[in-house]
């Protein structure tokens, strides 16, 4: 998969719980699950964008490691708006889906970056 369609995904992942988030009342003591969703998953895309100018190869692979582990932080979140009756189980599963395929994109991508690193020494 081309980078800029791990980006498109990431972006498109961030902008559908932003959309989801925008239902949520927040009255209801959810803000800080809301607040820490939208960071988590926004930034999941700012860290792939930056990896595009990265520095060094362990710059890049560093951008990605943190984009994988902010992908991880917002599944935890999803599930925990889930548990809370906060977002249907319908949402739930599409958000956790998307992530789950960004995850392992970020894995291969990882991975195929290390062996990269790897070749030329």
């Amino acid at each position: 998969m081309k980078d800029s369609e791990l980006r498109n995904r990431a972006k498109a992942l961030a902008l559908h719980i932003i959309s989801v988030c925008d239902n949520v009342d927040t009255r209801k003591g959810r803000s800080v699950l809301v607040n820490q969703i939208v960071r988590s998953s926004t930034s999941i895309g700012a860290n792939i964008h930056e990896a595009n100018y990265a520095v060094s190869r362990a710059d890049f692979i560093n951008k990605f490691h943190i984009a994988l582990k902010e992908c991880s932080e917002t599944e935890y979140w999803i599930e925990m708006l889930l548990g809370s009756r906060t977002i249907d189980e319908k949402s739930a599963k599409e958000l956790l889906q998307e992530c789950g395929i960004i995850r392992r994109i970020l894995v291969k991508s990882i991975t195929t970056a290390k062996k990269n690193v790897d070749n030329t020494k």
